[in-house]
């Protein structure tokens, strides 16, 4: 049997600092918002001339007071992701064709134009941050009736430990944040929350059959006896993240790295803080019993 319980105390210090650097992260550097939340342009050019790179286009671009602007790779070296803020010139896309045309020929091909507005950016920010919040109250509203309220306690700081150390490293890496990778936070607390409850579910059946066994041990016991299926889930899913990682093209790379790191942070989480909240509060038998008695 692994002692998961000998490395409580050590790890609940390197989550509580993982959370603070994170906060402070997030304070002081903040978020590389995309267009999807602080409004621009987005065009996909495809250039014929393996000759052109980012940096002839970038210094092409930035001679056209676009404001700020990013050139990039995507995909591949004849694929190029460009992003600039909104712009009052209503022909500014007609007006970078003619520009390109001229300077490197008629080598490009425009895939995709995107444009959103300062509003809507605003608006579909403010929808992502209440549709974390609303997961997050619905999923400690859940297992406060599923279990007792020291397990609901439990599950919400692994939830949100898992949500604020996940943004606070896209914070410190500077990568973009977009709808999609809402998304993966949106699936984070659905996956951390779902390995969370396997191992409550097994606290709460040893309770009742241990009565004297105090929760230190029996929350390891616990751990162990689910650790295959843990495992097996965690392990299964990282292998198709990382697949679309590395084969599923620029655009998935922010998606699965997110979903990567809120796997490993929802199992982690799951074992050493859900369970620790546990053993600090000192849940035992008479607790499930007393709980009950209430319903």
């Amino acid at each position: 049997m692994i002692k998961f319980n000998r490395y409580y105390n050590q790890f609940n210090i390197l989550s509580i600092s993982l959370v603070i650097v994170s906060l402070l992260f997030l304070m002081f550097k903040g978020l590389n918002f995309g267009i999807d939340f602080k409004g621009g342009t987005l065009i996909e050019l495809r250039s014929t001339d393996a000759k052109i790179n980012v940096s002839s286009l970038r210094d092409n671009l930035k001679q056209m007071n676009l404001g700020d602007i990013s050139v990039k790779n995507f995909g591949n070296e004849t694929d190029f992701l460009i992003k600039f803020e909104n712009s009052d010139n209503k022909n500014v896309i007609e007006e970078i064709k003619k520009n390109l045309d001229k300077s490197f020929g008629n080598n490009f091909n425009f895939r995709r134009v995107e444009n959103v507005g300062p509003k809507v950016s605003e608006e579909l920010l403010r929808s992502g941050v209440i549709a974390i919040s609303v997961a997050l109250a619905l999923m400690l509203i859940y297992i406060w009736i599923r279990f007792e309220w020291q397990f609901s306690l439990g599950a919400i700081l692994a939830l949100f430990h898992d949500v604020i150390v996940t943004l606070g490293l896209f914070s410190l890496l500077g990568m973009e944040i977009n709808l999609s990778i809402i998304a993966a936070v949106l699936t984070i607390v659905g996956y951390s929350m779902n390995d969370t409850v396997v191992i409550f579910d097994r606290v709460r059946e040893n309770l009742r059959r241990y009565s004297d066994i105090k929760i230190f041990e029996l929350t390891n016991i616990s751990i162990n006896e689910t650790l295959s299926r843990t495992l097996i889930t965690s392990v299964t899913t990282l292998l198709a993240l990382l697949s679309i990682f590395f084969f599923g093209g620029e655009i998935l790379k922010g998606f699965s790295l997110a979903m990567i790191f809120g796997v490993l942070f929802g199992t982690y989480s799951s074992i050493y803080i859900a369970n620790t909240v546990l053993v600090r509060l000192r849940v035992s038998q008479k607790t499930i019993l007393r709980e009950e008695d209430k319903n």
